[in-house]
């Protein structure tokens, strides 16, 4: 079946999934989870959507495997797909067209072998991952009753690769600042308190914290912006940063130094009169939570066995990812990669070569009766 799932990740991301902006692909999705006869398909308010491999055990609760169906790229954004000497193109076509492919492989090949699971296996494409999504998807989904507190593991499908095991949720916090002054001529108004100047001094003070190495700590500052032209003084600008750490402390001591930044540098430039004056607003855009799966889970433990049983190597590694969240409640939750392997992720230029990919099926398959078990015929 290696060309059918190529066509289907040619179809998928040939469907603008902007963020916030999922609903085709959602219905596209929909539609192949109910030609696959999967039960109980449905989509949820937000765009998620559902279907259900029953098992043997109607009382067992789910093992989920989730891909996320949204990507980085803007409405409107240019979405060319092609194949070229064996390998597929197009912007987002490994993240994550290959999740979102390894779902119905998994669906499809389960129903044609008739394996006759135990627990119920649930299939979940989720939208809202990527960027300022900050999984709003699968925060949803662990905020519903019936999916929360029926959910025994979710193994979450991003990406390419065999190689790794995101067993740790990496930290992220983002923050949006905007500075407001008066505004005025270069020439005539010169004086006039500046809201550029003003996030200059203010990024200029914040970069100065210091972070650890261990653990990993790290700042960005990723936009800026503000103004009309170059011989205008802006009535307003606007910067994006973002924070990340393993540590809950550390994403805190940031944040503090952040808005330590700002109330020390806007009373540095504002004055007495009304063309001083500035006013600064923080405002949080995201919020990933961190948290570890413990080392002794049962999931991870499933994971590993199954690398030993098909020769793989695959390392621990901390990212951000969907398995944030339900890590973050003290559930069980890892992601890995959909095999094959893939590059230029966030960009147009993105590219997946699906050699490969039929180990890292198997490994999903192996993972999933590992954890739902296999029942009697």
């Amino acid at each position: 079946h290696a060309r059918e799932l190529e066509e289907l990740q040619l179809q998928a991301t040939a469907i603008p999934a902007p963020p916030w902006g999922e609903a085709a692909r959602s219905q596209w999705l929909m539609a192949r989870f109910a030609e696959l006869s999967l039960a109980e398909v449905q989509q949820d308010e937000l765009g998620n959507v559902f279907g259900i491999l029953p098992g043997a055990d109607a009382n067992a609760p789910f093992i989920a495997l989730s891909a996320h169906i949204d990507t980085v790229f803007p409405a409107g954004a240019a979405i060319t797909v092609r194949r070229d000497a064996g390998k597929l193109y197009g912007p987002g076509i490994s993240d994550n067209g290959s999740g979102i492919v390894a779902l119905l492989a998994l669906a499809g090949a389960m129903k044609a072998a008739s394996l006759l699971n135990r627990a119920p296996v649930l299939f979940i494409g989720n939208v809202g991952e990527e960027g300022e999504g900050d999984l709003r998807g699968m925060r949803h989904i662990f905020q519903q009753p019936r999916w929360s507190a029926n959910i025994a593991s979710l193994v979450v499908l991003d990406g390419a690769g065999t190689d790794t095991i995101i067993a740790e949720g990496l930290g992220s916090r983002r923050y949006e600042i905007t500075v407001r002054g008066h505004g005025g001529h270069s020439w005539s108004d010169f004086g006039v308190a500046n809201p550029i100047v003003a996030l200059a001094r203010v990024i200029d003070r914040f970069t100065r914290t210091p972070v650890p190495a261990t653990p990993k700590t790290t700042y960005n500052i990723g936009i800026i912006s503000g103004g009309t032209s170059v011989n205008s003084i802006p009535e307003s600008a606007t910067m994006r940063v973002d924070t990340r750490s393993a540590s809950v402390e550390e994403l805190d001591r940031l944040e503090h130094a952040l808005y330590d930044a700002v109330d020390a540098v806007i009373p540095e430039l504002t004055g007495r009169k009304k063309q001083e004056l500035l006013t600064a607003e923080v405002r949080m855009i995201g919020n990933r939570p961190a948290a570890d799966l413990p080392a002794e889970s049962q999931l991870l433990k499933a994971i590993r066995a199954v690398d030993a049983q098909l020769s793989n190597t695959a390392r621990i590694q901390r990212a951000s990812t969907d398995a944030n969240i339900p890590l973050s409640l003290g559930r069980e939750a890892i992601a890995i990669g959909a095999g094959g392997a893939g590059g230029g992720a966030h960009t147009i230029h993105e590219w997946y070569d699906p050699v490969g990919r039929d180990l890292g099926l198997k490994r999903i398959l192996l993972l999933t009766l590992a954890l739902a078990g296999v029942a009697e015929e």
